[in-house]
């Protein structure tokens, strides 16, 4: 049972400073940026190893006046991605969290690479939905789970403590509210209680949850959940006991683009880039260029909750860019053709009404004009044969909502005060992409992990130890 024990006379058979729930990419962050205040760090992983949602995303980290940046010439400014991310949410998020993110994530990359070694460079060849600049940063092998064992590896340089197979089920508070510690459970079902003088909830959102989703997102109740299955929602859980602040449940990421049924991540490059998205009808249904968090809600409103994704060759080529495109390849997901009629044959969709679509938007391409749906369509990116698709759904990766947090990322009560020893980071933390799905900026959920994971971090040197 997920509960919050009340007993001012805890003892645990593990002493620690920081005990630190979850070993993605925030709590992994956190754990580096606790460790140099000399803290005692535990790293508790309920999975058998360090992975988490970072290590089923493209591991891409948005961010801008970044030493990555200024090496390959990209003038950016975080002023303008902060409006990047309230134009987005339709400044439903609080501007003054948004910039707490935005300034803390261009320390924290700046400091990951130039003291734990863990190299960044910037994706400047295509543009994510709603940035206006080149701002997505990636490890070398441009996948999640290449940057968890990036962390995984300055964690291990500096001897901290990493538990996995420790799933943490109670916290511990005194009666005067202080966070006292917790208590974990093997898989054999044996329980060890952990003191500690401060505790950062690291463990995601609720997207695991099914009772939380039909609850508070009930439209994605029966959508695939891509995300962790460990994000079982214990920060929410918890924090309702504890009486903290928790806001924006119904902000979520979804994704449009999964291969269906092979359950691999499309990237959505390819229609940033020039492709475009069909029904089981061969038509088009909506503007690709919004995004790709609202695009899940779009096809999952389609015949049989399917769509095709339809590229040609330059765009494959942009695709092999990325290891899940390669992955869906080998899968045998990716299907060609050297005719639109042949393509259409090969989906079993209308054939007529396949080379409709493809002749509207050609015609659009060739005078650069904007379409019903809003997008703007060009000569540049016109799709030529031989003509590729894959077949996709609408997916849930992860939620948005969660504890408020202040400027040192420790979780606020209703009553405005905050609760000793206790911090929030990542999913466990509400994000900054507001109460609504289309609201989400690529990138917003490492943004929020790794630097709020660096807040928590570095803020309790001073307070608590």
């Amino acid at each position: 049972m997920t509960d919050v024990l009340i007993n001012d006379n805890f003892s645990g058979d593990t002493e620690i400073d920081c005990l630190i729930i979850g070993g993605g990419a925030a709590g992994l962050t956190a754990a580096l940026a606790a460790s140099e205040s000399g803290a005692a760090v535990l790293v508790a992983e309920r999975e058998n190893r360090l992975s988490g949602s970072t290590a089923l995303s493209s591991g891409l980290i948005p961010a801008a006046e970044t030493n990555a940046q200024k090496r390959q010439n990209i003038n950016d400014s975080k002023k303008t991605f902060f409006a990047d991310i309230m134009e987005k949410n339709c400044n439903s998020a609080d501007p003054n969290h948004v910039s707490l993110c935005v300034e803390n994530i261009t320390l924290a990359l700046d400091w990951l690479e130039a003291e734990h070694g863990i190299p960044f460079h910037v994706l400047d060849d295509f543009l994510y939905p709603n940035h206006t600049n080149f701002r997505m940063h990636a490890v070398p092998e441009v996948t999640g789970e290449a940057l968890v064992n990036y962390l995984e590896r300055a964690v291990a340089e500096l001897d901290i403590y990493v538990s996995c197979n420790l799933k943490i089920v109670n916290l511990v508070k005194s009666n005067n509210g202080r966070i006292l510690g917790a208590i974990g459970e093997r898989p054999d079902g044996s329980t060890e209680a952990i003191s500690s003088k401060t505790i950062i909830l690291a463990c995601n959102g609720y997207g695991g949850n099914s009772a939380l989703i039909a609850e508070n997102i009930p439209e994605m109740q029966n959508a695939i959940y891509f995300g962790h299955a460990g994000n079982q929602g214990e920060a929410v859980i918890w924090g309702r006991q504890i009486d903290a602040k928790i806001d924006h449940l119904s902000g979520y990421q979804g994704h449009g683009s999964v291969a269906h049924p092979h359950g691999i991540l499309v990237t959505w490059a390819l229609m940033m880039e020039g492709g475009i998205q069909v029904n089981t009808n061969g038509k088009r249904f909506s503007n690709e260029h919004k995004g790709y968090s609202e695009q899940a809600v779009n096809v999952l409103s389609q015949p049989e909750k399917i769509a095709f994704n339809i590229f040609d060759e330059r765009l494959c080529a942009l695709g092999r860019k990325f290891e899940d495109f390669r992955k869906a390849e080998k899968a045998n997901a990716i299907i060609s053709a050297d005719t639109i009629e042949d393509l259409a044959s090969k989906l079993n969709i209308s054939i007529g009404h396949l080379c409709e679509t493809m002749l509207e938007i050609d015609a659009l391409a060739e005078q650069n004009a904007v379409d019903t749906f809003g997008r703007n369509f060009n000569s540049k990116n016109r799709l030529q044969p031989p003509y590729y698709a894959v077949k996709v759904t609408g997916a849930l990766f992860h939620t948005q909502g969660g504890l408020l947090i202040d400027s040192q990322a420790r979780v606020i009560q209703k009553n405005g005060s905050f609760i000793q020893g206790l911090y929030a980071c990542g999913g466990a933390a509400c994000g900054v992409s507001g109460p609504d799905v289309a609201g989400y900026l690529s990138g917003n959920g490492l943004l929020t992990a790794i630097s709020l994971g660096y807040v928590a971090g570095k803020s309790i040197k001073a307070i608590e130890l």
